[in-house]
């Protein structure tokens, strides 16, 4: 299933309105524009979406099905407009049964009326009835609200303050008509008290079964020539991607070989019986002849599996390799440098390309045990990624991947795959790859930042609602934000060699480096959406999200580096009333966010660039200083009494760092309480 909604624009009923240039220059050639919805339609390209017109006959069942979204703009008779002047303006009792039934099915309609409704011969009051709305024949006027001082120009109202509406404030409608909306619809937007009539609903949204519906009470709101006034682009590609079907939860997940999977769980059985008879560097201590047993038969199972892998013979084989060498070796420590010399997924990065990796090595934030893992992967590199990453994005080392299956070490929190964690008799002198599950990474996600949304009563924008529903999505916006967020540790204006983690200093250091890896990665995706990189304005969404909610409230606080970036964003963000906690309740403005997070980065930024003429301890200390500004020190932080409070040893002033430097503020703190259950069932979490 793809990650962006299809969506089919009805041209086979007299429409007003044409999505191609083309038929709206020959319906009306001196002023296409009057009936083009050519710019509507490439707005929603723009975000990914595609989109079709169904010129000629019937809605049926069979045609709507392969569609997420139909709209149906002002069909008329030829009397009253031009039109498309395919088929009739009337829709038959099968189209409009089968309509029902396709936004009762989980579809999405969306539908343009027009003022003076009644007089256009079309049956569009017939379709809504089935919705429970109405449609008035009247022209709405409201000369003290009104654009270009045209009274039939109607400056509307807001009527909610709904995700529907995120990034829109204002939209005129001109010459419409009035909407009644069912008691389980919600108001748009409405005329003003001035307006005659007044009140009244000029647009609609509802929910029909699992389908969603949205009726506005014009039609010329997306035209060509009106689109780009006031939010109406906004508004249009909110509306359209609410009432998109939701994507299930498993869209993401491929078709498996059987043969093959047998294969592998009688490899992976014999992997786990191994596991409680090895010791913390990986070898076997007691039980040597049944450990040497199990030994010998997860080298069959490898020699078995590994025709399915054909492009990893090599390495398979230096596996079998390895594995009677560290029998032979009595299962001492165990030393895979020449299985592991010869793995190479970042040479093989091919959409779907699966690997099966059997390696002693312990899981980052899982099991510290050098145990035997086997896991079977599968690489994610589609070809909108793969242009990315060849045309100003490169990023050799990166490897995107998800889980096909995998034994006990990643029954954790460990989303990694890092050649550095392998038991090798010496370190090689560089590692060519990193392998992230992107699946684990966005599930993990999408579980966390949807129970937080709840818990905070977030009204989420329409495609950040679409992000949380559909893993697909969540899963190509998280390799997109792990390729940019990579590479960025190796570029800009480096203080200190982001890569050396194991060195001691404080921990706010690799806060700010991972914050500013991410703010960065922000940046890029808002100049990448303007590009048209549908995936892009999901990315921001991502790292919003998971920095303001998963990242401060996952972890033990013992130098919990990741969770302190997400709570100086959080800090940030709320200091300049970007986010705001009031009567309970979570509120983004969503419209100065990205001004917000490039403010922060401007500030990282120049730390960063400024402390590369300072000493090392200056620069602790600066880098202190900045965090210290927005989230509030320990009561007892030597470091915020400044450097005279400091002990003269090095090694001292990074022991006198608290565990938990930077602690959760009060609203932090509630989160995470609520939350502890949700972040606790992520270990482990399969897409």
């Amino acid at each position: 299933m793809p990650s962006f909604p299809r969506v089919l624009f009805d041209e086979a009923h007299s429409e007003s309105w044409t999505i191609r240039r083309e038929v709206a220059e020959t319906i009306n050639p001196a002023h296409p524009d009057d009936n083009s919805y050519a710019r509507a339609a490439g707005a929603l390209r723009h975000l990914g979406h595609e989109v079709l017109a169904h010129t000629e006959g019937a809605l049926t069942h069979e045609t709507l099905s392969a569609h997420d979204v139909l709209v149906i703009a002002h069909p008329s008779g030829d009397r009253w407009e031009r039109t498309t002047g395919q088929g009739s303006p009337v829709f038959a009792a099968a189209e409009l049964d089968a309509v029902e039934s396709f936004v009762a099915e989980g579809g999405g309609l969306v539908v343009l009326a027009e003022e003076e409704q009644d007089k256009y011969g079309n049956n569009l009051a017939d379709l809504l009835a089935r919705f429970g709305v109405g449609v008035g024949h009247t022209t709405v006027r409201d000369p003290r609200n009104a654009h270009r001082e045209v009274a039939t120009w109607v400056l509307a109202e807001r009527a909610t303050g709904d995700g529907v509406l995120a990034g829109v404030q204002r939209a005129c409608f001109y010459r419409s008509g009035v909407l009644t909306a069912p008691e389980h619809g919600t108001v748009l937007f409405a005329t003003s008290a001035t307006a005659d009539p007044a009140g009244a609903p000029l647009a609609v949204v509802l929910r029909h079964g699992k389908g969603r519906v949205v009726v506005f009470a014009d039609s010329d709101l997306f035209g060509d020539d009106s689109i780009e006034d006031y939010d109406h682009r906004t508004l249009w590609g909110n509306v359209v991607t609410w009432a998109a079907r939701v994507p299930g939860g498993d869209e993401a997940a491929g078709t498996r070989d059987e043969a093959k999977a047998a294969l592998f769980a009688r490899l992976k059985a014999a992997v786990e019986e191994l596991r409680p008879l090895q010791v913390k560097d990986g070898s076997v201590p007691e039980e040597k002849e049944r450990a040497k047993a199990l030994v010998a038969e997860i080298g069959r199972c490898v020699g078995e599996i590994s025709p399915y892998f054909a492009h990893d013979a090599a390495y398979l084989q230096a596996v079998q390799n390895d594995l009677a060498a560290w029998v032979e070796q009595d299962l001492g420590v165990p030393d895979f440098l020449d299985a592991l010399n010869l793995f190479h997924p970042d040479t093989q990065r091919v959409d779907g390309l699966e690997h099966v990796v059997v390696f002693p090595m312990y899981t980052q934030n899982g099991n510290l045990t050098r145990n035997i893992e086997a896991v079977w992967i599968r690489t994610i590199w589609p070809d909108w990624l793969a242009r990315l990453e060849a045309g100003g994005y490169d990023n050799p080392m990166f490897v995107p991947i998800a889980f096909e299956d995998f034994t006990s070490g990643y029954e954790t929190h460990s989303a990694v795959l890092f050649p550095e964690t392998v038991a090798v008799r010496t370190t090689p002198e560089r590692f060519t790859w990193g392998g992230i599950f992107a699946d684990r990474e966005s599930a993990r996600f999408r579980r966390v930042s949807a129970a937080a949304a709840a818990t905070l009563r977030l009204d989420l924008p329409p495609d950040a609602a679409r992000l949380l529903d559909s893993q697909q999505l969540a899963q190509d916006t998280f390799v997109l934000w792990d390729l940019i967020h990579d590479r960025t540790h190796s570029h800009g204006d480096l203080p200190f060699d982001p890569f050396m983690i194991k060195q001691r200093m404080p921990y706010w250091l690799y806060s700010l480096e991972e914050l500013r890896c991410d703010l960065t990665a922000f940046g890029e995706a808002v100049e990448l959406e303007g590009k048209g990189v549908p995936h892009a304005r999901y990315v921001q969404l991502a790292i919003l999200f998971d920095r303001l909610f998963r990242f401060p409230v996952t972890g033990d606080r013992v130098r919990n580096y990741d969770g302190l970036g997400g709570q100086l964003l959080f800090a940030y963000l709320h200091r300049n009333d970007i986010v705001r906690w009031t009567d309970n309740r979570l509120t983004i403005d969503w419209e100065r966010v990205a001004d917000g997070v490039a403010d922060l980065r401007g500030e990282v930024e120049k730390l960063y660039r400024d402390s590369i003429d300072r000493s090392k301890l200056a620069h602790w200390l600066a880098a202190h200083e900045l965090v210290s500004a927005y989230v509030p020190p320990a009561p007892g932080s030597v470091w915020a009494k400044g450097v005279q409070a400091l002990p003269e040893e090095q090694k001292a002033k990074v022991d006198a760092v608290l565990p938990d430097e930077f602690p959760l503020s009060m609203f932090y703190e509630a989160l995470r309480r609520k939350l502890t259950d949700v972040v606790d069932s992520t270990k482990g979490i399969r897409a």
